[in-house]
């Protein structure tokens, strides 16, 4: 009974941990709804870039996320990851 309130408090965490990035980290370093803002932690990792991002990378996957945010299945599959993860952690101790 531990092991499971464990996994589904372990899930929840990860859900909320992907709702806080995609709708607070990702736009205070730069990465917004309506792109790369000026000026940002973004804008100086994309000038790093020469301006020009390769599709794939990660840089390319933040800014993907910083402009629609997360779907429901990603949020649904990371929080299945972590239940798993979280179900094994008693045997890692």
């Amino acid at each position: 009974m531990e092991t499971t309130i464990t996994t589904i408090a372990v899930a929840g965490v990860a859900s909320a941990g992907l709702a806080l990035a995609s709708t607070v980290v990702l736009p205070a370093v730069g990465f917004g709804a309506a792109g790369v803002t000026a000026g940002s932690y973004a804008a100086a990792w994309m000038s790093s870039y020469g301006g020009v991002v390769a599709s794939g990378s990660a840089f390319a996957a933040l800014q993907s996320v910083g402009a629609a945010g997360f779907s429901g299945a990603t949020y649904l599959a990371a929080s299945g990851v972590a239940g798993g993860a979280a179900a094994l952690l008693p045997q890692w101790w």
